[in-house]
């Protein structure tokens, strides 16, 4: 029999920390990454440890704007190496405090190559332009200090529509909403499903759109070559309420159903059915926030015949029935 006091995986997690930095940029993933934590922990024995610091170019204490004051746990010299760097945003113009902080913009790059992922937020995406991370590479920030990030760095490929952007190891957050949705894909990635649902309905329940929806994914069309699965995929989008089945989908194609499930998984790392059933779950949450329809017209709307069927998608998928869903997000909605 194996012993119980098995040693568990540690994720070291480090958030710089500078003046004038946003307080809650730093305090709402930290709570967050916590509260999955303290989830997966009570669920399983042999769920992830977080071991968290907080890193300063020196010792001294951080005045935030909040009034706060924050002291770093270690400097740049003696930090771990963490798996997950997170670089809050700023309050004010990021310039001088990336003059005052140089240690902090060349340690992030020393991080990169030891395989740190790294999360910008905000005007904290300065830091990773700054030390030429992000150069020939897609990223995001604050609106306000788009056209000054542009000036700044012409050879970042800024994507300004996006709130989020991830390229390879290197994500963008424009917004603390969109740090939020971040944090609950990484509690995802380490924790599973159930814990990353767990800590979205307690942090932000009004439910926005997953990450995987809203994030400019930097090469993800080269790594889809796959034309005719492309616009299959489009097919799909734009017939939400056909009850067709794969079979016929494939059919209408000119392919068999065995190609169609087999081309599709190799192009988008997805099946065929959990993709389409995907857009119909966010076609059918997108009405139940926005419409007063009932739930079985809605069901009728996304190609479900049975109000029941799509009921057990939504308990499957969300945790929550169409109806609770509905309570949910219309708390946060205002006339």
């Amino acid at each position: 029999m194996q012993s119980q006091n098995l040693e568990r995986k540690t994720v070291k997690v480090a958030l710089l920390v500078y003046q004038h930095m946003l307080a809650t940029s730093l305090t709402l993933p930290l709570e967050m990454l916590r509260a999955g934590e303290a989830f997966a922990l009570r669920h399983s024995n042999s769920a992830a440890n977080l071991s968290i610091q907080l890193v300063g170019e020196s010792n001294k204490k951080i005045a935030s704007r909040a009034g706060l004051a924050i002291y770093p746990d270690v400097t740049v010299e003696h930090a771990d190496v963490p798996d997950i760097v997170i670089v809050p945003s700023l309050w004010r113009n990021p310039r001088p405090v990336l003059r005052q902080n140089p240690q902090l913009i060349a340690w992030l790059a020393e991080r990169w190559q030891q395989g740190s992922t790294l999360i910008g937020v905000g005007t904290g995406i300065c830091f990773l332009a700054e030390s030429g991370l992000l150069d020939n590479h897609s990223a995001t920030t604050h609106w306000h200090y788009v056209e000054q990030f542009q000036r700044d760095y012409p050879k970042v490929l800024l994507k300004p529509d996006f709130f989020i952007t991830q390229s390879e190891r290197i994500y963008c957050a424009a917004s603390l909403n969109a740090l939020a949705d971040i944090v609950v894909h990484l509690i995802h990635q380490q924790y599973g499903r159930s814990a990353a649902q767990h800590v979205e309905r307690n942090f932000s329940h009004e439910i926005r759109k997953p990450y995987e929806e809203q994030r400019y994914l930097e090469g993800a069309v080269d790594r889809h070559p796959d034309e005719l699965i492309a616009q299959i995929q489009f097919w799909m989008r734009t017939n939400l309420a056909s009850s067709a089945t794969l079979a016929d989908v494939a059919e209408q194609f000119g392919i068999s159903q065995r190609t169609f499930t087999r081309r599709f998984k190799a192009a988008t790392g997805t099946r065929a059915t959990e993709f389409w059933q995907q857009l119909k779950i966010n076609a059918a949450k997108e009405l139940l926030s926005s419409s007063n329809l009932t739930i079985q017209e809605i069901a009728d709307m996304v190609g479900y015949q049975d109000q029941g069927h799509l009921t057990r998608l939504f308990k499957h998928a969300l945790g929550s029935t169409p109806t609770e869903y509905r309570a949910m997000v219309r708390k946060k909605l205002f006339s």
